[in-house]
């Protein structure tokens, strides 16, 4: 069996967690860029979540093979919505509460990484001893290659490949499961509010081999998106400006009137907030100043 492996003069660890449901067509390529790091973690924590296909025989396959590597599959009956991903990455992160390393992540089952991914990204962890979650930039498959996601920013990280400093984690108490998604929203936010630093890395590319929304319908999805940017306190001059950037993406206006109609019936409906006020406050804060940079450079 095959030990977890670093290289000598990479000083800090890592660990993974990664939910997957019904995943036998991606998985072993996900395996694969992970055992093929030059930095590998000390322990990777694949979460079967109930799947009825072939995902627990082909990660079975490898935890024979890499020590660190282990699956873990829940057994109980529950809700496939919005909230079973976080739940399982949740118990994922459970399972790594006692080893010993710097940094823990969530990996999502459809993404793979060049193999100097988290080597280099443990390198930035170093240069910056507030930074407190980082990723890379996510790309896609668009017409027979992979391309950066138009929504790529800096500023934020991308659900599928967040990795926490481990106290930051802690912090969190893990992700928090919400009606309509946004836990890696509000793990980032929060740690911003916590003086924390989060920073995603333009030169480290993440493959993401199952286009955003796909499992949901791209009309639901962008409904779906409009009632978070409510629930998580999205200022309403903030959408409008965010909206009518999204025009020009396909299927053009379509998408973006569809999420602007989720945002506006939450709205009409005065649907409860399902963050704290004070978390409200600092994400519009954030906002606001991210529109006066943009139109006013101040």
């Amino acid at each position: 069996m095959i030990e977890s492996v670093t290289k000598s003069e990479c000083s800090k660890s890592y660990a993974l967690a990664t939910a997957a449901y019904n995943e036998e067509k991606l998985i072993e390529k996900v395996i694969q860029s992970i055992v093929n790091q030059t930095v590998t973690p000390k322990k990777w924590v694949v979460v079967n979540d109930g799947s009825s296909d072939r995902t627990a025989e082909i990660v079975q396959k490898y935890v024979d093979q890499y020590a660190f590597i282990e699956l873990y599959t829940i057994t109980e009956e529950h809700p496939r919505d919005l909230t079973a991903q976080v739940h399982a990455i949740n118990r994922g992160f459970a399972q790594i509460k006692n080893v010993e390393c710097d940094f823990v992540g969530n990996l999502d089952a459809d993404v793979t990484l060049e193999p100097t991914y988290f080597e280099r990204l443990l390198e930035k962890f170093g240069e910056d001893p507030r930074l407190g979650l980082a990723g890379g930039f996510i790309h896609e498959e668009q017409e027979g290659e992979f391309r950066g996601r138009k929504s790529n920013v800096e500023s934020s990280v991308a659900h599928a490949v967040q990795l926490f400093r481990r106290e930051c984690l802690e912090e969190l108490g893990g992700y928090r499961p919400f009606t309509w998604a946004g836990a890696d929203w509000y793990a980032e936010v929060t740690l911003r509010m916590k003086g924390w630093h989060v920073h995603s890395i333009p030169e480290l590319r993440a493959f993401h081999h199952r286009p955003t929304g796909k499992g949901f319908g791209l009309l639901r999805y962008a409904y779906r998106g409009g009632m978070m940017d409510f629930y998580m306190g999205t200022h309403p001059l903030f959408e409008i400006v965010k909206m009518t950037r999204r025009v020009v993406d396909k299927p053009y206006f379509v998408a973006a009137a569809v999420r602007f109609s989720g945002f506006v019936a939450a709205y009409w409906k005065r649907l409860p907030r399902q963050v704290p006020d004070e978390f409200m406050a600092h994400l519009r804060k954030e906002q606001m100043a991210r529109l006066r940079s943009k139109f006013l450079g101040s």
